[in-house]
């Protein structure tokens, strides 16, 4: 019976492997949307949490599993330098759902708005 439970629990975490460059970041867009979406999105919890208001311009660098590499902050409104560092470090520990072929990153936008 455990092992059946653990066997399900692996197989649930497995992530897909997407290999084209406009399926990743369709997917990335699509993934952080659904974040951002009340009530139950991690991004959109985490900002309720912590009062972040304001609109963020992010380049967003994905490698293997998923990880994010690297986040650059193109730009902001409507907010400090503290939201600001709050969100790029939010962000930085983000976790996709499926991963990239190995030793490959893919770089693309995001604009977050936290109303």
């Amino acid at each position: 019976m455990v092992f059946g439970i653990l066997t399900l629990a692996t197989f649930a975490q497995k992530k897909i492997l997407i290999e084209s460059k406009e399926d990743i970041i369709k997917e990335a867009t699509k993934e952080l949307t659904a974040a951002m979406q009340p009530p139950e999105g991690s991004l959109y919890k985490w900002k309720v949490e912590n009062h972040i208001k304001g609109e963020y311009m992010i380049d967003i660098t994905i490698r293997e599993k998923g990880d994010i590499a690297s986040v650059f902050m193109e730009g902001s409104k409507g907010s400090d330098i503290r939201m600001q560092n709050q969100v790029k470090d939010k962000i930085r520990i983000f976790e996709f759902n499926f991963k990239v072929p190995k030793g490959k990153t893919y770089k693309f936008q995001y604009i977050f708005k936290f109303d």
